[in-house]
């Protein structure tokens, strides 16, 4: 069943997000039909699979997918999501904009707790926010508040904008009106931490204490490179109430060996399949399978710090490789269907996506066009006989559609191409940060918040926190701001695309594809279902007794 629609961003929306929970039937989202609890053990543990986390368990530093999806479990915020991507009170009992969508007033429930009895207070979020954003920590999660006043990237500077009003009020003033402002904040990076987390973060990020519906095991959780252990959280008053007594993510470094485990029951969710097995997986587990859109969006990012990707040069050639790349018959013969080729930044389920807009041709596959580019910036700068890498995590199922860009690339350019892999994504990940890869790298966008805001600023704005191959356009930026200020969901959409139309120019990645999310489960579990993001919503999730 498709669980998705497009994401609505209106000033109803909005107001209807000042309403108490208590009023709203989304509240229902928490938990499941009570005829059925006999049925289930509320104390089983639910074991999936995932990827050892690149930086402390904090709600501040799990930017990347191996971190963030154990943390958002730890972790509530003011709002978090419905499976088809509308935001929902959390921890929030209010939250109202001014006119202009410039300040925003946010008051909290009463009564919450961290998993160490500290009471959830105003100054939770306001230190946890002010810590993200100052320059000396040196987060990648700081960018995410940069709109907000006091937000500086040259010195360390509180965030004057946030003000306490009471225990449970603050109050947040904007640089510039954000209409959708709302939409961020149920990504896992705006979470309140405790105050014993600012003694030593580091040690706190070993051993997290949050506030959301699952909890560290114990105090040797974390099983580093192995597993990492979660049990319910029986003061968690949110929303998300788990059904079940907690998660095990195993730490797969193949996903073959996660496939094998879950065929044979020693694994209850696997929520990417390995390429092999994608084809054959509607059979084996007939029932017990998903194939539905997600917000991931999948391309190749190019340095611009790499001799011959810069200035006229490497436009020129960002443009020949995305034509010499054959996406239709990847995404058929490598995935059977399950990738749909890209026609924009995006991706289908957020609202403003696009199959039209101006420059999009350079998405599809001519050969002749691919090669008249590169004899164009051959004129400026002779490529030689060097090779066009595409780096890779093999610890994902990456190897099958890198070869087979590789291939397209040089079939149609003449030039060596081959992928680079890497052992884990930890490590790929790592020299991306460090300006370190010899080529291209695959870079996968599994949206923060569902919003093409969320795709565009947080990837190709100057200095943001994924911006990681070194993209700057000042129109690009200058259309995204006045995006993000207008006060209507249309005219802010026409903005963002306006800034797409600069990228299908610039190309600082290449896209190529939309990700469906393709899962499976065991027989031992049920209520298995998958959200937005492809994540799956793992509190619903119930195991037989």
């Amino acid at each position: 069943m498709n669980r998705f629609s497009k994401v609505a961003k209106t000033a109803a929306m909005i107001a209807a997000l000042t309403l108490s929970m208590s009023g709203c039937g989304a509240s229902s989202n928490g938990s499941g039909s009570k005829s059925s609890q006999d049925s289930y053990d509320k104390t089983a543990i639910i074991t999936t699979n995932g990827s050892e986390p690149l930086n402390p368990l904090t709600p501040v530093q799990s930017v990347e997918s191996g971190g963030a999806k154990v943390a958002t479990q730890l972790f509530a915020g003011l709002v978090t999501y419905s499976s088809d991507g509308k935001p929902v009170l959390d921890a929030a009992e209010s939250i109202t904009p001014n006119d202009d969508s410039a300040e925003w007033t946010v008051k909290l429930k009463s009564g919450w707790t961290f998993t160490n009895g500290e009471k959830m207070t105003s100054d939770s979020f306001i230190d946890s926010w002010n810590y993200a954003a100052k320059l000396s920590n040196g987060l990648q999660a700081a960018s995410y508040f940069s709109n907000i006043q006091g937000y500086s990237d040259s010195k360390d500077s509180d965030l004057t904008g946030v003000k306490k009003v009471d225990d449970l009020t603050f109050t947040v003033a904007l640089n510039k009106p954000e209409s959708d402002f709302l939409m961020r904040l149920g990504y896992v990076a705006f979470a309140p931490m405790p105050s014993v987390a600012f003694d030593d973060m580091k040690a706190y990020g070993e051993h997290p204490i949050g506030n959301g519906p699952y909890k560290m095991a114990s105090d040797s959780a974390w099983h580093h490179d192995q597993k990492i252990e979660l049990v319910a959280n029986p003061d968690y008053k949110g929303i998300r109430q788990p059904k079940n007594g907690g998660i095990t993510f195993n730490l797969y470094t193949s996903l073959n060996s996660a496939y094998a485990d879950v065929q044979s029951d020693n694994l209850d969710i696997l929520d990417t399949l390995p390429d092999s097995a994608i084809k054959s997986a509607d059979t084996a587990f007939k029932g017990r399978n998903v194939n539905q859109a997600a917000a991931i969006f999948q391309s190749i990012s190019i340095p611009y710090y790499l001799e011959h990707w810069s200035g006229e040069e490497g436009t020129l050639r960002r443009q020949a490789i995305s034509y010499a790349i054959n996406r239709d018959t990847i995404v058929q013969k490598i995935f059977n269907g399950t990738r749909t080729p890209a026609t924009d930044f995006s991706s289908p389920v957020v609202d403003g996506y696009s199959k039209s807009l101006e420059g999009s041709d350079v998405l599809s596959y001519n050969a002749d066009k691919a090669k008249e580019l590169w004899a164009q910036a051959n004129a400026i700068s002779d490529y030689g006989d060097n090779t066009f890498y595409i780096a890779y995590n093999a610890d994902g199922s990456h190897k099958a559609w890198v070869d087979a860009v590789c291939n397209s690339i040089k079939n149609t350019l003449g030039i060596n191409a081959e992928g680079d892999p890497y052992p884990t994504f930890s490590a790929s990940l790592e020299d991306r940060l460090g300006a370190k890869l010899k080529g291209a790298t695959r870079a996968g966008w599994q949206a923060d918040w569902p919003s093409l805001f969320n795709f565009l600023n947080e990837n190709y704005r100057t200095g943001a926190s994924s911006d990681l191959e070194g993209y700057s356009n000042s129109e690009f930026d200058k259309l995204i701001d006045e995006g993000a200020a207008s006060t209507s969901s249309e005219d802010a959409i026409k903005k963002f695309q306006q800034a797409e139309e600069i990228l299908l120019k610039d190309l600082p990645s290449v896209p190529l594809w939309y990700q469906n999310v393709n899962g499976v489960w065991s027989t031992k579990v049920s209520n298995v279902n998958f959200g937005w993001d492809s994540v799956p919503i793992y509190y619903e999730v119930t195991k037989s007794k």
